[in-house]
């Protein structure tokens, strides 16, 4: 199944996304479990969160994915949203 992963970065908090992001790219490759995913973009470009795209067995696999991410270990993200999610177009 799919399950989307809407994370938002606490303010000012470039430096943690920074000095994690390595750390948090190895997890999605290491892992396999992201299907797409990405960062949102302020009107400067600057990194303001993430939408992750995981295909998974279940929504309590997607938490616990989420939980293991450095990015989420670091502290960085102000909120987390998860949901089931179904490809319709595109």
């Amino acid at each position: 199944m799919k399950v989307v992963l809407i994370c938002r970065d606490k303010p000012g908090a470039h430096e943690i996304r920074a000095a994690n992001r390595d750390a948090h790219l190895a997890y999605a490759a290491e892992t396999g479990a992201v299907w797409m995913g990405g960062p949102f973009l302020d009107a400067e470009g600057n990194m303001t969160g993430s939408l992750i795209i995981l295909e998974v067995e279940s929504v309590e696999a997607a938490k616990a994915w989420s939980a293991g991410d450095p990015y989420a270990k670091a502290g960085l993200f102000e909120s987390v949203t998860i949901d089931a999610w179904k490809k319709t177009v595109g």
